[in-house]
Parts: structure tokens; C-alpha cells; sequence
């Protein structure tokens, strides 16, 4: 997610090893996963608009199709400042509504947290192996080395 403007997000959506089909990513009313989607609660912001007709909740990013290789991609845009999303949770799931099971393998589920901004996270790599410095030190670790 980056937001490009008081008031627009984008939302680059890649998706991996879900079954063959068409998704909805929605954002939750709160960021519990305790129990996977199905204790996220409902779409973020979904409120009647005047005249008692609901309107489209903010919350609902949009559609993402998953091809036969299992993967499937979306760029998609909202209305919404970044920080209004932060500690909610995102369901991609075949389910727009739910209810959720509280396991399904094709449903996925996190918690939307800040990362650095645009070029604010160098990584650096060691020269010796072409790791980053977490997989040499989780390497290291496993062998027993602190």
C-alpha cells in the first residue's frame, strides 16, 4: 500500500497458492487474526449513505482473480489515508461477507502494519553467501551460534 495523496491509496495486491478462482480483499473492523478471518469482524466502514441505502463500504478493495499457476495480481485504488487502515486486518477470501471458517486454505488473512517509506529500508547483503543479514543470522542461530 502506498498513499499518493491525502485521501487515495494504492494497493498493489499479489496473491500465491490459492486455488484457481475470483477473490474479494476486503479490510476488517479490527486487526484480531486469533482465530483467522473469522474474528475480524465485518467490511471497515460500512455505513448506510443517506436515504438509508448502504453505500460501499471503504473497506472493500476489490476483485483479484487467481489463475491455474495459483497466483493472481491487482492494482487496485481507495478513497482512504494509509493510516486509517494500520492495525485492521485485510481477508482475501472467495467471500465478500462471510462468515468466515476459522480454517480455510483459501483465505487469507494479516494484519496491515507501517513499513519504512520508499527506499527507507536497505537491506544489506552479505557478500560471502548473498543472504540478507536476517537469513544468515537465522542460519547461524539454527546452528546453534548466538
Amino acid at each position: 500500500m502506498v498513499q499518493v495523496s491525502p485521501t487515495l491509496t494504492l494497493v498493489d495486491l499479489t496473491i500465491r497458492g490459492l486455488s484457481p478462482g475470483r477473490y474479494e480483499a476486503t479490510v476488517r473492523e479490527t486487526g484480531d487474526i486469533s482465530q483467522g478471518a473469522a474474528s475480524t469482524g465485518g467490511i471497515w466502514e460500512s455505513q448506510p449513505a443517506s436515504g438509508g441505502r448502504l453505500s460501499p463500504p471503504r473497506g472493500h478493495l476489490g476483485s483479484i482473480t487467481v489463475g491455474p499457476d495459483r497466483r493472481g495480481s491487482a492494482l487496485m485504488d481507495r478513497p482512504v489515508a494509509i493510516w486509517e487502515l494500520i492495525g485492521r486486518s485485510m481477508v482475501v477470501s472467495r467471500l465478500k461477507d462471510g462468515p468466515f471458517q476459522r480454517e480455510d486454505a483459501d483465505t487469507t488473512v494479516g494484519v496491515i502494519a507501517r513499513s519504512a517509506g520508499v527506499w527507507d529500508n536497505d537491506k544489506t547483503v552479505c557478500s560471502c553467501s548473498g543472504q540478507t543479514l536476517w537469513e544468515e543470522r537465522r542460519g547461524q542461530v539454527e546452528k546453534g551460534m548466538m
